[in-house]
């Protein structure tokens, strides 16, 4: 196999592996942090205290595999679906994410007053553009024959994130820690997804590649170059 096809599976795998992980720790910091109720406290009350600082790693550790799955799918596009506003937003997106878990480390105890205001807007661009990164992704998707296969999935899945966030926000009597991990859980399971078919489309033999795994790979006999 090609160095460069072992790169995009191996981040590719990484990606995945991180999108799991975050969700086990999610997963397990609702049973240890019984001082709060899981359905109404959201996400970021769960950066403070017991286990604070590991969901903060946590943050910044998705966060860079967010922009390094954006960039590697470009890269990876066909020259008629590669678009620059998908790893851009994405990008953006990560760099909140990780604003808010850097900025809730320290912020608060240096700048009390400015702490609230940098959390909210770094949260809402991060939410705002990975939803509008999804779209676009999936969109990009369905121009490129080898993820046209992903397209109605991914445009579907999008779409729900989407809704799902502006639900969230509209419906002020809702859940509020509910709703956000739903939104959250639903970016995070898009993300694994996306991860999951590159990797697969790792092992498919290409003109550029000579093929992967036990039975050697998938032919491209008839293809188009």
């Amino acid at each position: 196999m090609p160095e460069r096809q072992r790169r995009v599976r191996a981040i590719a795998a990484a990606v995945l592996a991180v999108c799991l992980g975050f969700v086990v720790l999610v997963i397990v910091l609702q049973c240890l942090r019984t001082d709060l109720d899981w359905t109404r406290a959201t996400l970021s009350l769960y950066l403070h205290g017991r286990y604070g600082l590991l969901l903060r790693m946590a943050y910044c550790i998705l966060a860079v595999a967010i922009a390094l799955l954006a960039w590697t799918l470009h890269a990876q596009s066909a020259d008629g679906a590669r678009r620059g506003l998908p790893p851009v937003l994405f990008s953006v997106a990560a760099l909140g994410l990780a604003t808010v878990a850097i900025g809730d480390s320290w912020l608060p105890g240096y700048a009390p007053a400015l702490a609230p205001l940098v959390h909210g807007l770094a949260a809402q661009t991060a939410f705002v553009c990975v939803s509008v990164a999804m779209l676009v992704q999936a969109w990009c998707f369905g121009r490129d024959p080898r993820w046209r296969a992903a397209y109605r999935w991914a445009w579907g899945w999008a779409w729900l994130v989407f809704g799902g966030l502006w639900l969230h926000v509209l419906w002020r009597g809702s859940p509020r820690g509910l709703g956000q991990k739903l939104v959250i859980a639903a970016v995070v399971i898009w993300l694994a997804a996306v991860a999951c078919r590159l990797w697969r489309e790792g092992c498919k033999e290409t003109p550029e590649t000579s093929g992967c795994g036990h039975n050697g790979g998938t032919s491209t006999k008839g293809n188009p170059p």
